[in-house]
């Protein structure tokens, strides 16, 4: 699958800004095998590990999370950028590897007790996906997993993950 991936995901060069090599995931999406083939690896994944929920992160994280969620007939709980969700929130603040954002869920989006799994498409410094961990913390719940397609190893996302398992189906 890491070879199918590797065609499909095309490098943009400067992308948000000057340095940054942007990991374009829209030919996943224009392939519908191989689209196919990602939701049906995860959902092979997680099928048996008991998942109570899954928590996608804004934006990309919804293409793939919705999907997997009607596959496993699991709750789908948005992770979104602040001001975008109408009622009460966690909120938790990262670095990104070019600058800062935050994250929020509603407060009653998840349980106490609950094993979340957290998808994004792509771990890079571990930022984002820490603080989504962080925010399935705030609820009770516990992170089952953290997962993304795409894992860029030399911005070492993992290495500020510990006590997390991560699991990706590309590396860079």
């Amino acid at each position: 699958m890491e070879k199918v991936l590797k065609r499909v995901i095309i490098d943009v060069k400067d992308y948000p800004k000057p340095g940054i090599i942007f990991k374009d995931i829209t030919g996943i999406f224009k392939d519908k095998k191989v689209f196919r083939a990602v939701i049906n690896l995860l959902y092979k994944r997680y099928k048996a590990k008991k998942i109570d929920a899954i928590m996608a992160i804004e934006s990309r994280g919804y293409i793939f999370g919705a999907p997997l969620a009607y596959k496993l007939g699991v709750p789908l709980i948005p992770a979104r950028k602040p001001g975008k969700l109408p009622r009460e929130v966690y909120k938790v603040e990262y670095a990104l590897e070019y600058g800062k954002d935050a994250l929020e869920i509603h407060k009653d989006a998840l349980e106490a007790g609950q094993k979340v799994l957290v998808i994004d498409d792509l771990l890079a410094t571990g930022g984002t996906a820490g603080a989504g961990a962080k925010l399935v913390e705030m609820s009770g719940a516990s992170v089952a997993e953290l997962c993304f397609v795409i894992e860029l190893d030399f911005l070492k996302g993992r290495e500020k993950l510990k006590g997390y398992k991560v699991f990706s189906m590309v590396h860079y």
